[in-house]
């Protein structure tokens, strides 16, 4: 992903999900995962993805059952 993409994803991630702290880093290298952070903390990587022409990016979210509240007791 370019710079630009970056920048108009981030943008739009930000109005949609009302939140400043959202942010994709550039991939380390080239052809490696875009992570996506809220703050300090990383949620997922964005995919994009090109099929005859069209552009379309997918965002896959990661949670893990540590970060999860405790299973209320019955």
């Amino acid at each position: 992903m370019t710079p630009t993409e970056i920048a108009r994803l981030t943008d739009y991630l930000r109005r949609t999900f009302d939140n400043s702290k959202i942010a994709i880093d550039p991939p380390r290298q080239k052809n490696h995962p875009i992570e996506v952070r809220v703050g300090d903390e990383f949620i997922g990587v964005v995919h994009r993805d090109e099929d005859e022409g069209e552009v379309s990016y997918a965002l896959n979210i990661v949670i893990l059952e540590d970060d999860l509240p405790p299973v209320p007791a019955k």
